[in-house]
């Protein structure tokens, strides 16, 4: 069975459940259903409703590729309480259908949620044979990387320009894409950046049955993720191998998107805020000269939405048609 990976355990339910100390038993709790699902990962979790009457000393789930789990596959401790816990299962295998089942131990025994299965969505490839994680994130799935083709779907190059550095400011509608200060050490994590004349030219740069994203659509990935506010902190990738330190410290990425600090590349040539910031495009203008994008930023949970130059190098995630 593969390894799990935890981040730091999110109390969503608090006292929502008085137990009952006259009478013990064993405890009382449920399976929960994953929202956030990749090609290799999965948010899954407890809900411990009662602790019966005795503390409870483990609860988790089991995890297995076979129905009950409990008995075929890996067991996987999350918390020690009442209330819902969540962990982040990884190294999962792509297009595989899993099982998880809820447990909850007190000192009068084990108690089980529901079964439930969830299927992991297959991996895209774009022109260049790059291939990219997908995650089913409510009723979307998204990219979980960056895009990195340097080509349009027919075949034709998308170019770029040299030096990186080029101003272009007086260029009415340029297409081009760059790595991030013209260092290729940068594309396989944080992948290229694209004007929006690129990604909305007719000759498409998302694999096929994908799509630039609206604005609506991003929207609706903000509300499935509790609103603008908040949503950041499960959108980002956690911890600081790709973040600046000592930021990000409450980045969870519950949602398995995997959001990365690409920076962005000004239209006069100059790059700024790799590690710092991530900024998306949409496919939506918002007036002649710019388009709505969205922002994350290393210290904040708050996912930002303004109008960017259609000049500027922008990252892309691609969503399923």
């Amino acid at each position: 069975m593969k390894t799990i990976k935890l981040f730091s355990f999110i109390l969503l339910l608090v006292a929502l459940y008085n137990c009952t100390k006259d009478k013990t038993t064993i405890a009382s709790v449920q399976t929960y259903s994953p929202q956030f699902i990749s090609s290799s990962s999965a948010t899954v979790g407890c809900v411990v409703l009662s602790d019966g009457g005795s503390s409870i000393t483990s609860c988790g789930i089991y995890l297995s590729t076979s129905q009950n789990p409990e008995t075929t596959g890996s067991k996987l401790e999350i918390g020690n309480d009442t209330g819902t816990f969540l962990g982040k299962v990884t190294e999962l295998n792509t297009n595989t259908q899993y099982y998880i089942k809820a447990y909850a131990i007190n000192k009068n025994g084990k108690a089980y949620g529901e079964q439930i299965n969830f299927t992991t969505p297959s991996t895209i490839t774009d022109f260049d044979n790059n291939v990219y994680e997908t995650v089913k994130i409510g009723n979307q799935t998204w990219m979980a990387e960056n895009l990195r083709t340097t080509h349009y779907l027919n075949g034709n190059a998308i170019n770029t320009t040299n030096p990186a550095t080029l101003d272009i400011i007086n260029q009415t509608s340029p297409k081009y894409q760059w790595t991030y200060d013209g260092n290729d050490t940068y594309i396989s994590t944080y992948g290229k950046l694209y004007t929006w004349y690129v990604i909305t030219d007719s000759r498409k740069v998302c694999p096929i049955g994908w799509h630039i994203p609206s604005d609506n659509e991003w929207s609706t990935l903000e509300t499935t993720l509790g609103g603008n506010q908040i949503a950041a902190n499960k959108l980002k990738e956690e911890g600081n191998t790709h973040w600046e330190s000592p930021y990000n410290q409450d980045a969870t990425d519950e949602s398995c998107f995997s959001g990365l600090p690409a920076g962005y590349r000004d239209w006069n040539g100059t790059f700024f805020q790799i590690k710092s910031d991530g900024y998306w495009w949409s496919s939506t203008e918002s007036e002649t000269v710019r388009s709505y994008a969205r922002t994350v930023n290393a210290g904040s949970p708050v996912i930002g939405r303004f109008g960017a130059i259609k000049s500027w190098g922008i990252s892309v995630r691609c969503v399923k048609d």
